[in-house]
């Protein structure tokens, strides 16, 4: 992600102001529940949603802003719901659909709408190998999440990156250290990611530092 926009995982700061939208793809995070068996062996780069037509297309909501991972053929991977291992199947063809925030997809073997709508809920993943490299000020997403915020001035600990929130510019969701919080009963902030507020993301020492304007971080009783 880069900090222009945040999601599989390539976020790109804002400009530190702009709509860039950079690379998203996620990475499934671990749980006792996931329905993957190594979750750090797969991008998550998309979900099939419902049938397109009648002849086996598919339509599939991104995970990824990396338009080739629909668009252009070869090997992928579908997770089925409930099953725990991806199975490679090939992508045909495939084309964005315009206005939807979806691609029309079409897999081999799949020839009819039946056979489409068998596969709905399932997921597209690639190899976590297969991430891209990154340009400056660009982010997987799941390398910011687990992240901890400080105040750049005081140096005080202001919580933990829970989520990343698609807007203009994305937002990182940040629970609330308690010492930060104290009594109050809101645990969680939405803050801009963008430079002239999060001007430091060190991924390597796992902080970011944040200079909130006025008002960003009042929470209620």
């Amino acid at each position: 992600m880069n900090r222009k926009g945040a999601k599989d995982a390539k976020k790109k700061m804002g400009s530190r102001g702009g709509g860039e939208q950079g690379e998203i793809e996620k990475r499934p995070i671990p749980n006792p529940q996931s329905p993957v068996s190594n979750t750090d062996d797969w991008l998550d780069i998309g979900k099939i949603v419902a049938a397109q037509g009648l002849a086996g297309e598919l339509r599939v909501y991104p995970n990824s802003d990396f338009p080739e991972r629909f668009e252009v053929p070869g090997k992928r991977w579908l997770l089925r719901p409930g099953e725990t291992e991806p199975q490679p199947i090939e992508l045909l063809v495939g084309r964005y659909i315009e206005g939807k925030n979806l691609y029309a997809i079409k897999l081999a073997g799949v020839e009819n709408r039946n056979q489409a709508e068998d596969l709905r809920g399932s997921k597209l993943m690639v190899p976590a190998s297969d991430r891209p490299q990154l340009a400056e000020d660009e982010y997987y997403v799941p390398d910011l999440i687990g992240l901890e915020v400080f105040l750049q001035a005081s140096g005080e600990l202001v919580g933990t990156v829970v989520d990343i929130i698609p807007a203009g510019n994305d937002l990182l969701e940040v629970e609330l250290h308690p010492a930060f919080a104290g009594n109050k009963k809101q645990k969680k902030v939405l803050i801009p990611f963008v430079e002239a507020i999060a001007p430091v993301v060190d991924i390597q020492a796992g902080r970011i530092e944040i200079m909130p304007p006025p008002g960003l971080l009042e929470i209620n009783d």
